[in-house]
């Protein structure tokens, strides 16, 4: 099949959609491996329903998970689409392929126990501390993505005002509050820790690595495993347990789920309907261990 079609498709993410750098390419990984598997191909009409299912069990015997397949079969879908709507093809061999069971699996949080032991780990005495404690701080604070928090700017931050303005995907901008906890230690960090890692050293970037330039995301979700091994928290957690975290912290508090859903900067509000889940699931929980016939 022509890869002049993926990059057109690709380009149409970027360009039209407005869909972040890393999303298109999510998006080209997964297409890369569709493209591979359909080289026998002479276009995009010489592919069938049984041809994408074929993909996808290919998928699975080769033991990617469900949702790793699910998130494929969602860009392979966007790429048929794309190509009936530019008139590139005639027919979409995925219009009735089912999206494979777990795709809405339930996030991983952390208990608000598990979330305060956490945010005490960076040792404060030291301008990396005040650095890692002021991220994981506004990370549970703001349910930021990674990208969005590493990606931050000395403007987005009013601390007078007590919220952050930020730029998410799509290029969506949107305003968060930060809360009162946050806003004390990032300015802590502000006054003591980041001009000790700048060293002199001019920069936009609020969060500064030790080489005085701004933190990479691998570096903090390094720091974040780091901590929850000295913190004894034995799940697997990455910088989106604590997006997941806050989001159910908020619901389970009784936040109106609309608010959730502007704060995470979801376009869908089915999307942020999965924590909803989440608290079904922890009240199912709490029914189980205290009632007498749970």
């Amino acid at each position: 099949m022509d890869e002049d079609l993926f990059k057109k498709f690709l380009n149409y993410l970027a360009v039209e959609k407005g869909l972040s750098a890393n999303t298109v390419v999510s998006y080209e990984r997964d297409l890369q491996k569709y493209g591979l598997f359909m080289k026998g191909k002479k276009g995009p009409d010489d592919i069938q329903s049984d041809d994408v299912v074929s993909f996808l069990g290919s998928l699975t015997s080769r033991g990617i998970a469900t949702p790793s397949i699910a998130r494929t079969l969602s860009a392979v879908r966007g790429f048929h689409k794309y190509l009936m709507i530019d008139r590139l093809a005639q027919a979409d061999p995925t219009m009735n392929i089912e999206t494979p069971r777990g795709w809405k699996r339930l996030p991983r949080t952390l208990n608000s126990t598990d979330v305060e032991t956490l945010l005490r780990q960076p040792d404060i005495t030291t301008s990396i501390g005040l650095r890692d404690k002021a991220m994981l701080e506004l990370l549970y604070a703001t349910g930021l993505r990674v990208s969005e928090l590493v990606g931050l700017a000395l403007p987005d931050i009013n601390l007078e005002r007590g919220f952050l303005v930020v730029l998410g995907k799509g290029s969506k901008e949107r305003a968060v509050p930060m809360g009162e906890v946050a806003a004390v230690v990032i300015q802590d960090y502000l006054d003591r820790g980041r001009p000790a890692l700048l060293k002199g050293k001019e920069s936009s970037s609020l969060f500064i690595s030790s080489k005085r330039r701004q933190i990479t995301r691998q570096m903090f979700w390094e720091r974040i495993k780091t901590y929850a091994r000295t913190a004894g928290i034995t799940q697997s957690i990455s910088p989106h347990t604590l997006r997941h975290s806050f989001a159910t912290h908020l619901l389970d508090n009784g936040a109106d789920l609309r608010a959730v859903q502007a704060m995470l900067g979801h376009s869908d509000i089915s999307t942020t309907q999965i924590y909803t889940h989440v608290s079904r699931e922890r009240l199912k929980r709490i029914h189980e261990q205290y009632h007498p016939r749970g």
